[in-house]
């Protein structure tokens, strides 16, 4: 690893805010694009409304007050026949007054490069860079590089400091020339070098397109270093114990004997999946992933099951005491009959009723089901074998270890670094090219099959202004039996996003729906009061149910045929296919509506065109990957990883499809070179790594 940066303290911690901490980093800080001041063009000759670098004589220097105080200063070029141009300052501090009065008075040019536009009174630049020079001042002989930064680091001062981090560092390829040529690529340095100093006529467009040559090689090494460390992560976990789940399986077949369903084939192949990993020496690390529906929490009753009869204890941890309660509710109706005790923790529970869990969960309860509670430090297992993870993206990295951690009781030598098997479930569908990406230190199972029975979900777009058409269907559908959803996004009052809120909804639609019973279910309501108002709704006792979001997974009733998503423009696609989701669970047709404001932004229209058109979890999220890119997807908070920068996992499929393999080959021939090149990319950032 190459040393810190000299830098005063307080650049330092600038610095630090960009990630920039060592001189590796600022030799991988690379342009977000370039100027071009390596010649000089003729005011009379320069093109208006693309960046050009000219050179003129300062004639007049004012500070005007009309329209608003502004710096203004007019040059003359004497080249081409001569010609003026007006330079407008907005925002200017006195010295700049002063160091162009001087230039008048001396007569030194100045070197200014901007953009020329039409202004009051005539040509003019607004805001150019400029910089007093000697008449035949020496032109640049490279681009000049633009970098990202922050409050505090000029481009001067960042591109000082990574010209010496060029010289310092050392840029030797950790891999022989015959591995770069086998793959097509540059040489580091020379990649490194260019993208930081494009000569004169390299073609910009390449450049910032990331399409050329030296990009391709700074993003097959940084996609490179990411599957390493996935990978690496992956083997270190093999190398540690845990408690080997080799049961008969009497327990989940009894299970399956008591369920009205039979398992789909892909559920089938699932479970054998994960029963084959639970009967290893080395803990398992498996996502599960389904769309909407597919059966997942029967999969992970059948790995708590096969754990249980082997002798050791289940967690199951969900993200909102909703999802957490119905999870806790459909285990014990499928579990208690046959003898397997089922706690529940929450932090809403009593301090008594909290205490006597907590003893549960100590004194050998055989699953135990919760919130963050969970992993709450005076929460300990008897015997933890299996740790699953409910809508794993949802729970930071340090949770999710946090509950792996629990495995430490009695049966489970902590010092020897036996670790609890992992199972995390996600209705969130990933992308293919994500999940080969971010999630290369997992086996992944996916769920493609949905059991029969399921109805599709019709979906409608309906404007707001149509709104007593729909309140009007919400009747209707209740005078036939069903219920229905009506979801908002906020509980308060926005004045500045003017959003109908759950509160005031509910308030309306009771007034609307005279005679009917319109309930309230939204985040900050007591647990017990959220608990008896779903139990309702699940038991027919109310007709339209008014929410937030909180509903947006694991709520299960068959009976309600028809969802009101408010203001659907404000949601993002995985939200609204989740929403969509609650409908369709039962044997008559089911309709979503989003209700939508306009007018519509470009992005909110191509989302709702998006959810109008699919109903498959995995096209929905490939499109709204596209939308969003990785960063906003997954978060890097959550999943752990560092976040690709360069690579772009769609136009660079080709790069994590080579990368991936060539990782596994490398990790066994060639460690001393994998553990330079991840020093150069992740430095101490590889602990980031996902839990």
């Amino acid at each position: 690893m190459t040393g810190g940066i000299k830098a005063t303290p307080a650049l330092a911690d600038k610095l630090k805010k960009l990630g920039l901490v060592r001189a590796d980093d600022l030799v991988l800080h690379l342009p977000l694009r370039y100027e071009d001041e390596t010649s000089l063009l003729a005011i009379a000759d320069a093109p208006w409304g693309e960046p050009v670098q000219v050179e003129a004589r300062v004639v007049d220097v004012s500070v005007q007050f009309r329209p608003r105080r502004q710096l203004v200063a007019r040059v003359h070029d004497e080249r081409a026949g001569g010609a003026e141009l007006t330079l407008r300052f907005l925002n200017f501090y006195g010295s700049q007054t002063k160091q162009l009065e001087a230039a008048r008075d001396s007569g030194r040019p100045l070197r200014l490069f901007g953009e020329i536009r039409q202004g009051f009174l005539g040509p003019e630049m607004v805001h150019p860079r400029y910089r007093v020079v000697d008449a035949d001042a020496p032109l640049p002989t490279v681009l000049t590089p633009v970098y990202p930064t922050t409050a505090g680091v000029s481009q001067a001062a960042l591109r000082k400091l990574i010209v010496t981090a060029l010289h310092d560092t050392d840029l030797t390829d950790h891999f022989d020339d015959a591995w770069r040529e086998r793959f097509g690529l540059s040489a580091f340095a020379e990649a490194v070098r260019y993208l930081h100093a494009p000569p004169p006529g390299a073609p910009l467009g390449v450049l910032s397109s990331r399409e050329h040559p030296a990009w391709r090689r700074i993003k097959f090494d940084e996609v490179l270093a990411q599957q390493l460390s996935l990978r690496r992560a992956f083997l270190a976990r093999r190398e540690r114990g845990a408690p080997v789940l080799a049961a008969a399986g009497a327990l989940g077949r009894q299970l399956l004997a008591c369920l009205p369903f039979a398992l789909t084939g892909a559920q089938q192949r699932v479970v054998a999946e994960i029963e084959r990993d639970l009967a290893q020496p080395f803990p398992m690390q498996r996502l599960l992933q389904g769309d909407v529906g597919s059966g997942k929490t029967i999969v992970a009753a059948l790995a708590a099951c096969r754990t249980i009869e082997a002798g050791w204890q289940a967690a199951f941890m969900a993200p909102t005491e909703i999802l957490a309660e119905q999870h806790y509710l459909k285990l014990k109706a499928w579990l208690e009959p046959l003898g397997v005790r089922v706690a529940w923790l929450s932090g809403s529970l009593k301090a008594a009723a909290k205490r006597a869990m907590q003893a549960e969960a100590a004194t050998g309860a055989h699953l135990v089901v919760g919130t963050h509670a969970l992993i709450q430090d005076s929460v300990d297992f008897a015997r933890l074998g299996l740790a699953i993870v409910d809508e794993q993206h949802r729970f930071g990295v340090q949770q999710r270890l946090a509950l792996r951690k629990k495995g430490g009781g009695a049966g489970v030598d902590s010092a020897s670094g036996k670790i609890p098997h992992q199972l995390m479930m996600s209705a969130t569908p990933i992308p293919r090219t994500l999940a080969m990406s971010y999630y290369a230190d997992l086996d992944v199972s996916v769920l493609d099959e949905l059991p029969p029975g399921r109805t599709p979900v019709k979906t409608k777009l309906i404007s707001d202004a149509r709104r007593d058409e729909v309140i009007a269907a919400v009747r209707a559908a209740v005078a036939e039996g069903r219920q229905a959803y009506w979801v908002c996004p906020l509980i308060e009052e926005s004045e500045k996003l003017q959003l109908q809120t759950a509160i005031e909804t509910h308030a309306i639609l009771s007034e609307e729906l005279a005679g009917l019973s319109v309930g309230l279910v939204h985040g900050r309501l007591k647990a017990d009061e959220k608990a008896a108002t779903m139990a309702a709704f699940a038991a027919g006792k109310i007709d339209v149910l008014v929410a937030t979001t909180v509903i947006e997974v694991g709520v299960d009733v068959p009976n309600a045929s028809l969802m009101v998503i408010e203001h659907a423009e404000r949601f993002g696609l995985s939200q609204l296919h989740q929403l969509r989701g609650r409908v369709g669970r039962g044997a008559h047709e089911s309709v979503c509506v989003l209700l939508y404001a306009g007018p519509l932004s470009e992005t909110a229209r191509a989302r709702l065109k998006i959810i109008f058109e699919n109903t498959d979890g995995f096209e929905i999220a490939r499109q709204d990957l596209h939308l969003r890119g990785p960063g906003e997807f997954i978060g890097s908070r959550q999943s752990g990883v560092p976040l690709l920068r360069y690579a772009d996992l769609e136009a660079d499929d080709d790069l994590v499809e080579l990368a991936r393999g060539e990782a596994e080959r490398l990790l066994h021939e060639n460690s001393a070179a994998v553990a330079l090149h991840l020093a150069r990319w992740l430095g101490s950032r590889e602990e980031l790594l996902k839990a």
